[in-house]
């Protein structure tokens, strides 16, 4: 199956150093319903490129529920260190569909819907964000082009964000290493240089990964960076490690 928002979010974590194992898949013959869950440990939580664990570990996890009609609903967690204004977890909650064009061809559309908590100020932090992508096989590789727009809202300072992204993964033959590469650009209220204090409302990250996988578990190393200002432990360029796995 080409990539869903499952996937898209596992490329979106590896510049996290989140690596792409597919999932465990439980599934129920009668009802067409598909259940994954995934549990990681990684060394900086890299969102996009910029740190939201302060440059220290993070515990992430999620669990899917999926349908044979490509639609699919699910949750996925970290610990952060945000301060009074966002607390210590970061919870997503997401639903969309996905399904294929042909045989090497794809879509993912759906709507994510981030969730601050245990956050102490009393405020409006919570946001939403619409996304759409397609992706194609290409021989050993897959190749995902995809798109992310939250809206203007009160969380994001009345102001809307715009992030474009493409991502490349590929097998290394007759073995279980797999490395990933990505390229991301932010327009709008999220844009890393504008959140390390900077003017500009626009920026660019990337990421080169090399993962290795044994069953349902898998360990991946990233080189992570990003446009803007320097901010240790918050938009420096990292090495990110994680060791992940799914049931």
């Amino acid at each position: 199956m080409l990539t869903s928002f499952r996937g898209l979010m596992a490329v979106s974590l590896a510049t996290a150093g989140l690596s792409l194992a597919t999932p465990a898949m439980a599934q129920s013959e009668d009802s067409g319903f598909t259940t994954s869950a995934n549990v990681a440990l990684t060394t900086d939580y890299r969102f996009r490129g910029v740190s939201l664990s302060g440059g220290d570990p993070a515990i992430q996890g999620g669990f899917d529920v999926e349908h044979d009609s490509g639609f699919y609903i699910g949750t996925w967690a970290s610990s952060i260190k945000g301060g009074p204004s966002y607390g210590d977890v970061e919870f997503d909650l997401y639903a969309g569909w996905s399904g294929a064009l042909s045989d090497a061809v794809g879509i993912d559309v759906g709507v994510l819907y981030y969730i601050y908590p245990t956050e102490d100020l009393g405020l409006d932090t919570d946001y939403i964000e619409p996304y759409a992508s397609i992706s194609a096989n290409l021989g050993p590789a897959e190749a995902t082009l995809g798109v992310a727009y939250a809206p203007e809202q009160d969380s994001l300072g009345g102001d809307d964000n715009l992030y474009i992204y493409t991502d490349v993964g590929f097998g290394i033959a007759d073995s279980p290493f797999s490395v990933t590469g990505h390229l991301g650009y932010t327009d709008g209220a999220l844009a890393p240089p504008l959140l390390a204090g900077a003017a500009d409302d626009t920026g660019l990250d990337w990421a080169l990964g090399l993962a290795v996988a044994q069953g349902n578990f898998e360990v991946g190393v990233s080189y992570v960076g990003v446009e803007g200002p320097s901010v240790d432990g918050f938009t420096d360029d990292a090495i990110v490690g994680t060791i992940s796995a799914s049931f």
